[in-house]
């Protein structure tokens, strides 16, 4: 396996300061805006997102829920085993509000598709966006772009794009891993 490091250290905080300061652009004080982050790995985004929107707006009161897609998937029936489900954690409605999804990698597609038929059952937003710190922009199959882009990769489908959180394996880096022969 070949690695190439995309992102680390100071360039990874730099990224998630950057999307920070687009969606102060985009949202102002936060007041009808809210946070999800799609489990499992998405929601470890949202945390760091809503760490740093605080710091820059330490007056706004910034909500923030994480969201299990497990039972919205259209593969979850495919896998051998019992499925486990993690709580969604959102003690809030979303009527009406701007909802901004968050998730490591976007890849396929999919996995957005499920987290918008989940949402639903906290209310009707008034608008959906999607902040996601990589973009594998060709390997989509469910027509969904983001709004917010930490660092756009181009990859192949036998690549894998990893995403490591300081607070689960003790660094922030985002590493591409391909196979040798490519």
């Amino acid at each position: 396996m070949q690695k190439r490091t995309l992102l680390d250290g100071k360039k990874f905080q730099i990224t998630i300061k950057r999307l920070c300061h687009q969606l102060i652009e985009n949202h102002n004080d936060f007041s009808n805006t809210v946070l999800i982050g799609i489990q499992p790995r998405g929601s470890y985004f949202a945390d760091r997102v809503k760490q740093e929107l605080s710091a820059i707006l330490p007056d706004k009161n910034i909500r923030k829920g994480n969201l299990d897609i497990t039972f919205f998937r259209d593969d979850f029936r495919r896998k051998d085993g019992i499925v486990s489900a993690s709580s969604n954690t959102i003690d809030f409605l979303i009527e009406g509000c701007n909802v901004i999804l968050l998730d490591d990698v976007l890849w396929t597609g999919r996995t957005i598709r499920s987290a918008l038929d989940a949402l639903l059952a906290y209310g009707r937003p008034a608008k959906v966006e999607l902040l996601v710190l990589i973009d594998r922009r060709f390997s989509r199959q469910i027509p969904v772009e983001p709004d917010y882009i930490g660092l756009q990769v181009d990859s192949i489908d036998s690549q894998l794009v990893r995403v490591s959180w300081k607070e689960t394996e003790g660094e922030d880096k985002v590493i591409l891993l391909s196979e040798r022969n490519q």
